[in-house]
């Protein structure tokens, strides 16, 4: 496994990788959710590419940059033992050197959900993840669905800017009673730990009621809120959404008329425990 800093240094080394190549783009703290993306990417390539970077350019409070947790150490030893080729873990010097000052703005798919509650976060997503792509070349490019909102930013860009590469979406990978793997999970007290495995469950409400028939945009939020809001570790709540999940528009339209949930409608949440901000999803199908 070869680990390389200098911008200059991956690219050469990706056009001379055989392919296909696979990337799996992560900013560290890697877990289970992580290798699994990796051992997707194993099993479809020839190559494969992991990043490790911790992007200052998507986080609007310094605070939570400074509180992500980082191990480049234990992450370098858990890619390798995956069987990974290259692995690119630049300084943010590095990738935005002096006098940088182009970036990507994604439009209104970008100001919804998440883009909301952390004005220009998907503007510096999709900066780097660009940057990557061009640094890379991957014929393949692998995400987790546990991040939904920007799984549709990226594969908008892809399309938009004809980046001619697969973005290759994964299945959650969750713990046993449900919590989506997070690298935040960790500054959860036991309390709260125990007791975010309601988010999931809040969630799952919606897919349920669906199944048995109900259609109703509406009901779906006011359900997976009402759970949620019966939870009391839970010191607030950012967003519960019902969204078409190509375009992140809500269900209900402007005339307050109800339109019927259909397959591949994304229903998702934000919620905090003290300092600890989660996001989960689930699309219907």
């Amino acid at each position: 496994m070869r680990v390389i800093k200098s911008a200059r240094v991956m690219s050469q080394a990706c056009r001379q990788a055989p392919h296909p190549l696979g990337l799996v783009p992560t900013m560290g703290a890697l877990h289970d959710g992580h290798l699994s993306l990796v051992r997707r990417a194993r099993a479809e390539n020839r190559t494969v590419a992991v990043s490790i970077f911790v992007n200052p350019a998507q986080f609007g409070n310094p605070q939570d940059l400074e509180c992500y947790p980082e191990d480049l150490e234990r992450d370098l030893d858990l890619v390798r033992r995956e069987g990974v080729d290259l692995v690119f873990t630049p300084t943010a010097k590095e990738i935005y050197p002096a006098g940088f000052d182009t970036w990507v703005e994604v439009g209104a798919i970008g100001d919804k959900l998440e883009g909301a509650h952390r004005p220009g976060h998907f503007r510096g997503v999709a900066t780097v993840v660009a940057k990557l792509f061009n640094l890379v070349r991957p014929d393949l490019a692998y995400f987790g669905q546990k991040d939904g909102q920007q799984t549709v930013v990226i594969q908008q860009m892809v399309r938009d800017l004809d980046l001619g590469l697969t973005v290759v979406v994964c299945p959650t990978v969750r713990q046993a009673d449900g919590l989506a793997l997070s690298s935040r999970n960790v500054h959860l007290t036991p309390e709260q730990r125990e007791a975010a495995a309601g988010v999931y469950q809040a969630i799952l409400r919606a897919d349920e009621l669906w199944r048995s028939g109900e259609k109703k945009a509406s009901v779906l939020r006011q359900q997976v809120r009402k759970i949620l809001e019966n939870q009391l570790l839970i010191d607030g709540i950012d967003y519960v959404s019902v969204a078409a999940a190509g375009t992140l528009d809500e269900l209900d339209d402007s005339n307050e008329s109800i339109q019927d949930v259909v397959p591949g409608t994304m229903v998702s949440v934000a919620v905090h425990y003290g300092q600890v901000r989660l996001i989960d999803n689930i699309l219907l199908d």
